[in-house]
């Protein structure tokens, strides 16, 4: 029997929520064939076989919480692996034609020493495994840089690239760790994890009224932990600014046909990115994290920025990367495919990690303005709501403009008020120049 358990998913992620288990007790299936869908604090991902055979055992069901560890799936030694790979709710592939081998995998073929611990399961995330199917490495061939000998992104595109044709050397002998215990059973809803303070016992509202409970998600459990976390150990500070967004709504009107002939839909949060990021190049303090251990500030030379997106299963982050490099439409182009992967439940770890600084943008909803909260252990986010015609003295004369409410929360520990102020005038300058901004690299 080989018990296949959860693997260790990466960003330091430690449980999963079991959503979907897509095989059954007694289906023979390949390597790599869709065995669970899982659901972390960053992403729904669907888990792939490690290892072909018979299934044994399943010991999750959907809406159990499981550590990293747990066993997941056991397997029968020695089964035959099929020819296809049907499992429930989806239909058998049709068969094709064996394509021609790339070089690495020609490469791969070639390496039977390599082989040693075909029979155990690869240790690597999802997302990696993907990567290496699209590259054509086999991940039995790759010595993983990670730890305990993960397989990160970086060994594979090493195999791909034939930079890494041989094992590294063995490390060192690594200090021992702490065994992971695998998590028990599906029981009792898990409480959060509390802060700082206890909040005291609640009454029983029983008394009062009929009540229902209804169990928090996964998802939604954990982001109330992490605002939770983030409004304990961080003191928010809050600047109040507005952008008149006039001009810039007029050229993103003139430019909206254009822009769908390139494929692309022109929307303000488009350029509310690229104005963030350019303003982040010259203030870098709100572009960094804390670390209170070591006293010091953790300055990030790479601009990935998150935009709050609503799904019906909650508000997830997903991110942009290098925007300080990228012109408004092809940033405009990227924001709706990620935004569109993560309402289909198909974004990936990669797509809602790494992020640097965030964006709220609530303005579709309503509103006159919203103070967030940081997304830990980011210092500094900016929340947008609805843009308004409001009279406005120009020239001495009463105009109508279009005033766009901006509110920057940011981390007092890195930054006084005045940094603040700055940042956000930085940022409200760029918006009311729009063609600058939309040729802007």
């Amino acid at each position: 029997m080989r018990t296949f358990t959860l693997p260790d998913l990466g960003e330091g992620l430690t449980e999963a929520e079991i959503v979907a288990v897509l095989v059954r007790e007694g289906d023979v299936i390949r390597e790599d064939a869709p065995l669970l869908e899982v659901e972390t604090d960053k992403a729904q991902v669907e888990i792939p076989s490690p290892m072909g055979g018979r299934v044994e055992k399943i010991h999750v069901q959907p809406g159990q919480t499981v550590k990293v560890g747990a066993p997941l799936v056991t397997f029968a030694d020695g089964a035959a692996q099929p020819a296809a790979v049907p499992t429930p709710g989806r239909s058998a592939p049709a068969a094709t034609t064996p394509t021609k081998p790339t070089p690495p995998a020609r490469a791969a073929a070639a390496a039977p020493s390599l082989r040693t611990q075909a029979e155990s399961p690869v240790a690597a995330t999802p997302a990696t495994r993907r990567l290496a199917r699209e590259l054509a490495v086999d991940l039995k061939t790759v010595r993983g840089s990670g730890p305990g000998g993960r397989v990160l992104d970086e060994d594979v595109r090493a195999a791909a690239s034939g930079t890494r044709t041989a094992p590294a050397p063995a490390p060192a002998a690594a200090a021992p760790t702490t065994p992971t215990t695998p998590a028990g059973p599906a029981g009792p809803a898990k409480p959060l994890a509390t802060v700082g303070l206890e909040a005291p016992p609640l009454p029983r509202f029983e008394q009062w009224g009929p009540v229902e409970r209804a169990p928090l998600s996964h998802l939604r459990r954990t982001i109330a932990e992490r605002m939770t976390l983030s409004a304990t150990v961080i003191p928010h500070v809050t600047h109040f600014d507005r952008a008149d967004i006039t001009d810039l709504d007029a050229l993103i009107t003139r430019n909206l046909e254009a822009a769908r002939v390139k494929g692309v839909t022109l929307t303000l949060t488009s350029f509310l990115l690229k104005a963030a990021a350019l303003a982040l190049l010259r203030h870098p303090t709100f572009n960094a994290s804390l670390d209170p251990a070591a006293g010091e500030m953790v300055l990030k030379r790479y601009y990935h920025l998150g935009v709050a997106v609503a799904t019906e299963r909650g508000l997830i982050v997903p991110v942009l990367r290098e925007l300080d490099r990228k012109p408004v439409l092809e940033i405009a182009r990227e924001l709706a495919a990620l935004a569109q992967r993560v309402r289909d439940g198909k974004a990936t770890l990669d797509d809602l990690r790494g992020g640097t600084f965030t964006i709220t943008n609530i303005g579709a909803l309503g509103g006159t303005a919203a103070i967030p909260i940081i997304n830990y252990p980011e210092v500094a986010i900016l929340g947008v709501s609805r843009a308004r015609l409001e009279p406005v003295v120009r020239q001495g004369q009463i105009v109508p403009r279009l005033m766009l409410p901006l509110t920057l929360t940011f981390d007092h520990r890195i930054a006084d008020g005045a940094d603040g102020a700055r940042f956000a005038t930085e940022i409200v300058q760029r918006l009311e120049a729009p063609e600058r901004l939309l040729w802007e690299w």
